[in-house]
């Protein structure tokens, strides 16, 4: 059998980044801390991306690579399960890249590119919003009007985006630990579903609702 060619050392490099970024913070990692971890020389990090700004553009692509391909499908949501599984998968983006959204105010004036992209990308997240729930108005699931599918639009962009930083007030020595990750994603994604339930088209719709978001919620789930 052939062996697996080794991964190149600039993948590595963003991968091992990447988790450490995760776990203790972006300013909380040094690229000397980064080469510590590789078992490599501060020259050969720098050789493959010039600063740590470089290393955090790298993974903020990949994360608005990722992201942008999830917000695509907002009009295939079809009913609430499809909405629970949309908010879901975005939840997981936004936790396999929590670095970005622990310290984003500090990131974004500090970065250019990052100031630049992150807001294209939220506002593509209240975009695929409003593309969801108009679908599920269209299939008769919500009587909501266009002003009101705007405000909801936002008002879900807002706490998806903000959710684990308030995660992280509630628990900072644990809330952005991988151990923690079901809990985050499962809680956030169960209260910006919430939002929906005063606008179901029906009582029964709404008891459907609440009774997914309690089973989510649950300790077995």
């Amino acid at each position: 059998m052939a062996k697996k060619a080794p991964r190149r050392t600039a993948e590595r490099i963003a991968e091992v980044t990447l988790e450490l970024f995760n776990r203790f913070g972006e300013p909380n990692v040094s690229t000397t801390l980064i080469s510590a971890e590789l078992n490599i020389s501060p020259g050969n990090l720098y050789y493959h991306f010039a600063s740590k700004d470089a290393l955090v553009n790298r993974l903020f692509d990949q994360y608005e690579v990722a992201m942008l391909g999830l917000l695509d499908a907002a009009p295939d949501v079809q009913d609430v399960e499809d909405a629970w599984f949309f908010l879901h998968s975005l939840f997981e983006q936004v936790w396999n890249h929590r670095f970005l959204y622990r310290d984003l105010n500090n990131l974004l004036s500090g970065n250019r590119h990052l100031e630049t992209h992150f807001h294209a990308v939220l506002e593509r997240k209240t975009h695929a919003f409003r593309l969801m729930l108009e679908s599920l108005a269209a299939a008769g699931l919500m009587r909501i009007d266009p002003d009101s599918i705007e405000t909801l639009s936002a008002s879900m962009s807002v706490m998806v985006t903000y959710w684990l930083s308030y995660e992280y007030v509630r628990n900072p020595r644990q809330a952005l630990e991988p151990a923690s990750a079901g809990l985050a994603l499962t809680r956030g994604a169960q209260h910006v579903l919430a939002l929906l339930t005063p606008y179901m088209a029906s009582t029964d719709l709404q008891t459907h609702l609440q009774g997914l978001t309690a089973a989510y919620s649950s300790p077995a789930a």
